[in-house]
């Protein structure tokens, strides 16, 4: 039982009751204020016994303890997000494939591309048409393996226009039976960024995709 509750500080109390506290030692000193001032106000013919102070003092330096790990591991984070963006410098001017239907940028007059099978096909075409959806071009690529396709495409005979705004869409089978296909889009990556401690890539065509979407590099 604590009595003459009035002689503790006021303003420490009412602070402490509307503002949560982040820093560890700012924690504990509000912890020993009122610690002491609960024993100065104790019953003399109750006081607390030494069990309860040492459940009280356990429980603070567990609090405190967890509240530094919570800012070492945010520190951490920080460090962390910081070296990802570091290291994803080196993917500037490299060539990424991820999910997506355009046939990007051509290199040296060819474009290449890739598309994943969910299965083995008997039969593979590739149909390069405009945005519009304009045919542009067939490619027959004969049978394809299950996984990971790529194929390339000269179009500089075959279309006039930007052909890195055309569109390319696959169709495989076996017989009369269909097999599904992922197209891949082949981007130049131009720079690199952070996102809730996520990197992402900045591509060619002003798309942004995340590190982990990323299918191939070369």
């Amino acid at each position: 039982m604590i009595y003459g509750t009035s002689s503790v500080d006021s303003t420490t109390t009412t602070t402490s009751s509307k503002s949560s506290v982040t820093d560890p030692n700012e924690a504990q000193d509000r912890f020993l204020k009122l610690l002491v001032a609960q024993l100065s106000n104790q019953d003399p013919m109750n006081p607390m016994d030494n069990a309860q102070m040492t459940s009280q003092m356990a429980q603070i330096n567990t609090v405190t303890g967890i509240q530094q790990l919570n800012q070492t591991m945010q520190s951490m984070s920080g460090q962390f997000t910081a070296m990802q963006v570091l290291q994803g410098t080196s993917m500037i001017g490299r060539t990424v494939l991820t999910e997506g239907n355009t046939l990007g940028v051509a290199a040296d007059g060819a474009h290449t591309a890739a598309f994943d099978l969910d299965a083995q096909a008997a039969s593979v075409k590739v149909q390069i048409t405009t945005a519009t959806g304009e045919l542009v071009d067939t490619i027959d690529l004969g049978a394809g393996t299950a996984g990971r396709n790529y194929f390339t495409w000269d179009g500089k005979d075959k279309y006039s226009g930007d052909t890195s705004q055309l569109r390319y869409s696959v169709t495989a089978a076996n017989g009369t039976t269909a097999v599904a296909s992922t197209t891949l889009a082949p981007h130049a990556v131009i720079a690199t960024s952070a996102s809730n401690g996520s990197l992402s890539l900045e591509l060619d065509n002003g798309d942004s995709v995340a590190y982990s979407g990323v299918k191939a590099v070369y």
